[in-house]
């Protein structure tokens, strides 16, 4: 019964990826064509004045948890 009773909203449990690219002045658009074409870390970096190890983070939080990081049920 409680299966039932639980909220079937999606939620998000951390900010998009959007907001975290925004965050440290990254290019949404720019980072998502990036990546479709297989830039490497340091590429982006020097093209967006950030570290490679804060791009690795975007992809990662790209591969790993997708654009929205949206959990839950439909």
């Amino acid at each position: 019964m409680e299966e039932y009773l639980r909220s079937r909203v999606p939620w998000s449990t951390e900010p998009s990826l959007e907001t975290k690219a925004k965050e440290v002045g990254v290019d949404f658009d720019t980072l998502i064509e990036g990546i479709k074409n297989n830039k490497s870390d340091e590429e982006l970096a020097e093209e967006f004045d950030v570290t490679p190890k804060c791009i690795g983070y975007l992809k990662e939080h790209f591969w790993t948890h997708g654009i929205g990081s949206i959990m839950g049920q439909d």
